[in-house]
């Protein structure tokens, strides 16, 4: 269906029609006056290439439909096929309308030109990151992300050095549409209480209340049972435990070289030491043990870059298989220092 339209009247079959564009179905096209058609607001800082232009005209195929903003006739999409049906002197082009508010007129129009035609630059994306921080302070890095085709973290980049003064949110909405909480100890803590309070409280039901998902309320469910923080990392006082029994001796865990996450290079030195360990290195269980060790020692830069690439469909399994795997390593620890206060 093909019909001509010139400011907010349509005309179809010879007949101009009272009818507003946002009456129109999405997939409609339309044909649309050239001369009543804006390019300002473009997500392309240096404006047009001349040189795609060129290669457009030269082409002489049919070009697809741009797109429009309804209420303000800008194009969202399609810019140089406009400067092309300007070239060949058209009076009309095929449109379709979008009836959307500007501030996601501008998201749509730097995701179309992040999916087909000419790409917009690196510049580009990171300018219209910059503004649609701004325009959606409530989307998740890697919601904008998606829409403007960087990292993640480049994002997250751009939003702690934005000086606009953007509005403090407690939450964000996530690519995959859920709101979750941007600093989530508030929301564990409260978890806590919940369970607490009332224990026959199920997981969605402590989620919701919280503004966690289930996997974190698991998992603050789980601490709890093992006398742990629901917080993981935060630093608590430990509640005084009894007194051994007489006669007992306690052997308190060798302060042997730990290192933090963020000290790699240490880390990777006391495995080196560990490979040149005969008792290790010429033993089956000796073996396996040094070759799991070596899975952790990538870097904390490939970690985020692993998180990052992470499908939004699967990421929830993933997150709750990594915490199950770091307690069976929290586990194998306790079993390892049980045996060594055994043998003392």
């Amino acid at each position: 269906m093909i019909v001509q339209t010139e400011g907010s009247s349509i005309a179809q079959g010879g007949k101009w029609l009272a009818m507003g564009h946002e009456q129109l179905p999405r997939d409609t096209v339309v044909e649309v006056a050239v001369s009543a058609l804006s390019v300002a607001d473009s997500p392309r800082v240096a404006g047009e290439d001349p040189e795609h232009i060129q290669a457009l005209a030269v082409a002489q195929a049919e070009l697809p439909p741009i797109l429009v903003h309804h209420s303000t006739m800008r194009v969202i999409d399609g810019v140089h096929r406009l400067r092309v049906a300007k070239l060949r002197g058209d009076e009309y082009i095929a449109a379709r309308f979008f009836s959307g508010d500007e501030k996601d007129a501008f998201v749509l129009a730097v995701k179309s030109n992040i999916t087909h035609g000419l790409p917009l630059s690196l510049a580009d994306r990171k300018a219209a990151a910059a503004r649609i921080i701004g325009s959606h302070p409530q989307w998740s890095d890697r919601m904008i992300a998606s829409v403007v085709g960087l990292a993640a973290r480049t994002v997250g980049e751009i939003r702690r050095h934005d000086t606009r003064g953007t509005v403090q949110l407690q939450s964000r909405i996530g690519q995959d549409g859920r709101v979750r909480p941007i600093n989530a100890a508030g929301g564990r803590i409260l978890a806590a209480q919940l369970i607490a309070d009332t224990p026959g409280l199920s997981l969605r039901e402590i989620a919701r209340a919280a503004g966690i998902s289930p996997e974190t309320a698991r998992d603050v469910r789980n601490r709890l049972s093992r006398g742990e923080d629901p917080v993981p990392g935060r630093r608590t006082v430990r509640k005084t435990e009894p007194a051994d029994k007489p006669g007992s001796r306690r052997v308190e865990p060798a302060p042997g070289p730990v290192p933090s996450r963020h000290s790699r290079e240490s880390r990777a030195a006391v495995i080196e030491r560990l490979k040149a360990d005969p008792a290790l290195r010429f033993t089956e269980t000796g073996r396996t043990l040094l070759r799991l060790l070596h899975v952790h020692m990538i870097k904390a830069e490939e970690w985020e870059n692993v998180a990052d690439n992470i499908p939004p469909h699967c990421g929830g399994i993933i997150a709750s298989l990594a915490r199950e795997c770091a307690l069976m390593w929290k586990e194998f620890a306790d079993l390892v220092e049980h045996n060594l206060a055994d043998i003392a």
